[in-house]
Order: C-alpha cells, then structure tokens, then sequence
C-alpha cells in the first residue's frame, strides 16, 4: 500500500515523541510520505513553537528582544536534534528567519517555519527527501488555495520520490510570498499529498485514538467511532467536532482515498476510518453528537402565509442584505423561525426586524435567545424506525424542553435545539440512550 501520513504537533512536540513517530513509520513499508506539524506542547503549561514564532514576529524591531527569541526557538530544535543524535545544524536556517524577520516578511512566513523546520529534522531522522512546501503548494494572487495547479505541480515533483517529507500548513503564491492555511491547516497539506501521489490511504495521527461519539469534556471517556463517512463526519465537524480540520476532506472524497485517524502514543489502536461509502453497519444507531451554544430564533407568524408566494425568499434576503448568514429555517403553515448565531444576530438586531416588518409584514415576530443546537448524525437512522421518539424520550426524562426539530431529507442527522443551560445535560441524555443503553 501506499500512504501518506501526516502528524500532529502534540506527536512531535520531543524527541522522545519523534522516535515514537520513526517507530510507526519503519513499522510500514508503505508510510512513504510524511507531513509533520510544528512541534506542540511538551505539557500542560508549555508553548507551542508555532506561537512562539509569532510571538518572535512581533518583538522584529527590538534586536535584543528578536535575539533571545530565537535563541528559545531555536533551543527548542536543538533538544530534538540532540535527543536523537542527529548531526544536523539549523543555524544556516536560523539566520535567514532572523533576516526575513527583520525585513518584516509578514506573520504568515513566521508562523510557517515551525513545520519547515520540523520537517528539516524528520527528513534527516528518517533518511526521506525533504521537500519545502513552498515548492509545491499554490495560492493564487489573491491567497486562495489553488487546488488544481497544487495537484499538478506536486504530482510532477512527487514523479519518481519513493519516500519524502512535506512540512504542513503552508505553500507560497507564485512570487514565492509564503501563505498558510488557517490552524489545523497540516491536515490539509496531507490531504492535497495524498490526492497526488493516489494514496490507498491517508493515515492523519494526533493524540487521540480516533474521533469519538461526543465531546469528552461533556461526557466522560466516549466510544470511539470505528467508521464513519465523509457526509457524516462533514456534519459533525459543522457543529463543532474537532479532530481533522473540515478542509482536508475535500480533496480526499474526490478520489475516494479512507483517512485513518490514529493515536501516536498508541498505535495499536484501530482509530476511525472515514470513507466515502461504507457497507460497514454503525455500532450505534447513531454515529455521533455534536453542537454549539449561542444562537437566537427570530419567529415569524402571518396567516396565509403559506399561500404567499415568495415570502421565504424575502425572509431570508433581509439577512442576506444585512450580511448574516442563517443556519436552519423550519418552517409551519403559518410560521417561519429563522436560527442564526446570536453574537452575529444582535449587531444588527433592529435594523432586521424593520427589514423584515418591510419586506413581509408579519402578524406577529418574536425573539428567543440563549439557544443551543445539537446534531444527532448517523447513516443508521435511516433503516431504524422512532430515532427521533427516543431523542425525546430522552431529553423528556431529563426534564429538557425542546425548542425546535430539523430534520435534512438525508435523514443523516436530526438537530435539535434547546436553552444554552440545557446543552451539556441534553447532550449526556442523548447519549445514555443510544450508546450506554443501546438496544
């Protein structure tokens, strides 16, 4: 097989964790591309290297400040290269970041070094090609990611490259100006190597053993997903489950490669596959929960509302206009609730509601704030008769009051909103039935 794998920054924060990495990697012939992160937290109250380089970034115009911020960057490096015993010097490295620094070549060039120098490293650890992302990644003069011309221009320098490392999170515009993805961005540098070289898999390592039910911190050690597809998980990541940033699927589905989510410190672990498709029945009814707090419903009552042709199309536009976005709409034959996110909301709270009073109307408009949606997503509600009679079941024995249902024509998921102070005891309900007392 061939696959790429990509690790996060907790996974190569030492060398201790850099000789966990070099275990896995000779442990499969077929892990021939790899995608480090910059180094992460050593524990609990350390600094990210990332952070640091910005933190660098900004002291430029202080010399002495600029110095002995390097100089604990590059320590940093140092107790990796020397941990390993690696004869490796950085300082060629180091005195072109303290150059560009000085000259100001912007934040998004500071922050990237982290995974270019990592990368150094890991490609002298493993005896790989390294390969600067720079070379290969596009942005086009706007700084928009240029997936296509990236493809073309990685799959030409990948020809003939049994084994390399790509640093993540950055690339460069056509001048060579360095330009980075948003945080969590080496997951889609994996995701665009993958694509490339036609993976058979791509094998995304961070510091859990896969993505789980529901939010750890809301429920105490959740099951792990074993498989989950990419519609599914495109919901879950939507409403705030975070373990793979949302970007990296895309270049994935569009050639049908499995990510595999796995645990660096226990790689015995099977992880979560993510897949396009899958005959594989859910362990569960459902795959997953996920949601946020801080929305507002605006509610809308006019008789024959139904009967007006285009009065949805003017609800919606009046948001439009006002440059916020909605995130569902259910509907009744005489009512319309339109839910967005209450912090954008109340900017621009009065000027809607005149808007709306314009445009349609209305008999009546009211507000409710403080709401929390939650996602219930899972290809097996679809063969599983009264999902939603067990949601309610659920949170009607925890004493929870519903205060809105949407449910997509997929019947992937069912979101339900309720009262912010609601979230994490509807969320534990939820869970308790269809995982601790699944049927």
């Amino acid at each position: 097989m061939k696959k790429v794998v990509k690790f996060g920054g907790s996974s190569l924060a030492s060398a201790e964790q850099f000789r966990k990495v070099g275990e896995i990697i000779h442990a499969d012939r077929g892990r021939r591309y790899v995608v480090p992160s910059a180094p992460g937290k050593r524990f609990s109250e350390d600094t990210k290297v990332t952070d640091m380089l910005y933190d660098c970034y900004q002291s430029a115009g202080n010399a002495a400040l600029l110095e002995e911020k390097l100089a604990a960057i590059a320590a940093r490096y140092q107790e990796i290269i020397s941990g390993l015993s690696l004869e490796l010097s950085l300082e060629e490295e180091f005195a072109q970041i303290r150059e560009a620094f000085a000259a100001r070549s912007g934040s998004e060039y500071a922050a990237s070094r982290g995974e270019y120098l990592n990368g150094i490293i890991m490609a002298a650890y493993l005896e790989y090609e390294f390969i600067d992302a720079a070379e290969v990644i596009r942005f086009d003069e706007d700084g928009v990611f240029d997936a296509e011309l990236t493809n073309e221009i990685m799959q030409k320098r990948l020809q003939g490259v049994e084994r390399a490392v790509i640093p993540g999170f950055y690339g460069a515009m056509a001048d060579g100006t360095v330009k980075t993805f948003s945080r969590g961005g080496s997951d889609i540098t994996g995701s665009i190597v993958a694509r490339a070289v036609h993976a058979d898999l791509y094998e995304n390592w961070t510091d859990v053993s896969g993505f789980l039910v529901t939010d750890p911190h809301i429920v105490e050690d959740p099951a792990t997903i074993e498989t989950i597809t990419y519609r599914e998980l495109r919901e879950l990541s939507y409403m705030g489950a975070t373990v793979l940033h949302a970007d990296a699927i895309f270049p994935l589905r569009k050639e049908g490669i499995p990510i595999n989510i796995k645990n660096t410190n226990r790689p015995q672990d099977a992880g979560t596959l993510i897949v396009e498709s899958t005959c594989r029945q859910p362990k569960y009814t459902i795959t997953g929960i996920a949601g946020k707090k801080g929305f507002c419903a605006i509610n809308l009552e006019k008789d024959q509302m139904n009967s007006e042709i285009g009065f949805g199309r003017k609800v919606l536009q009046v948001f439009e206009e006002n440059g916020v976005s909605f995130e569902h709409a259910p509907s009744g034959i005489d009512t319309f609730t339109v839910l967005v996110h209450q912090d954008e909301f109340m900017e621009k709270e009065q000027k809607i509601i005149s808007g709306l009073h314009r445009a349609v109307e209305p008999d009546m408009l009211d507000l409710e704030s403080d709401l929390a949606l939650i996602a219930v997503v899972g290809r097996g509600m679809r063969a599983t008769r009264g999902t939603a009679a067990r949601i309610f079941a659920a949170l009607s024995h925890a004493h929870i009051n519903v205060k809105m249902i949407d449910q997509g024509s997929s019947e992937l998921n069912i979101i339900i909103g309720v009262r912010n102070e609601d979230f994490e005891h509807a969320v534990r309900a939820i869970y308790d039935i269809f995982v601790l007392t699944h049927l």
